[in-house]
């Protein structure tokens, strides 16, 4: 019963590590755990963006649904792509990469990379479990939020 207890907390916390909210000047970063009935709860959140889940994004998404589930099987159908799309969404993840080394054998490991929507959206889900794709942030534009009309 503890070893579960332990389990469980230690799943949380790994949950957690993808659940924050920050800024800088020019963008908002949002860790991909996050679900949008949680985004719309979250007090950090700017409004603007807050009405724009409101009022476009769950036109075809639920609340309960992650940013990462989001994005992972996002299509160029869907209203929310071209709703991230005219706010200079970029995706950062983290995927398998052969490492060649000087020395010895070569191997994969996981490396970080920063992608536009549209060409995260190219690769279809073969390719995303292929290399193995984890959703660790989503990046929007201030500019372009700004400029939103709600």
């Amino acid at each position: 019963m503890e070893n579960q207890d332990r389990e469980y907390r230690n799943e949380e916390e790994q949950n957690n590590d993808f659940k924050y909210y920050m800024q800088d000047t020019g963008r908002l970063y949002l860790g991909a755990r996050y679900s949008y009935a949680e985004l719309t709860e979250h007090e950090m959140v700017p409004f603007k963006f807050k009405s724009i889940i409101e009022h476009y994004i769950m036109k075809d998404t639920r609340p309960e649904t992650t940013l990462e589930s989001q994005f992972y099987y996002m299509t160029p159908e869907m209203f929310s792509y071209k709703t991230y799309m005219q706010l200079k969404t970029k995706v950062k993840i983290c995927l398998l990469v052969e490492k060649k080394p000087l020395f010895g054998k070569p191997g994969m490991v996981y490396r970080n990379k920063i992608v536009a929507l549209d060409e995260f959206v190219k690769m279809n889900l073969a390719q995303k479990k292929k290399y193995g794709v984890k959703i660790q942030e989503i990046i929007l534009s201030k500019l372009a939020m700004m400029s939103f009309s709600v």
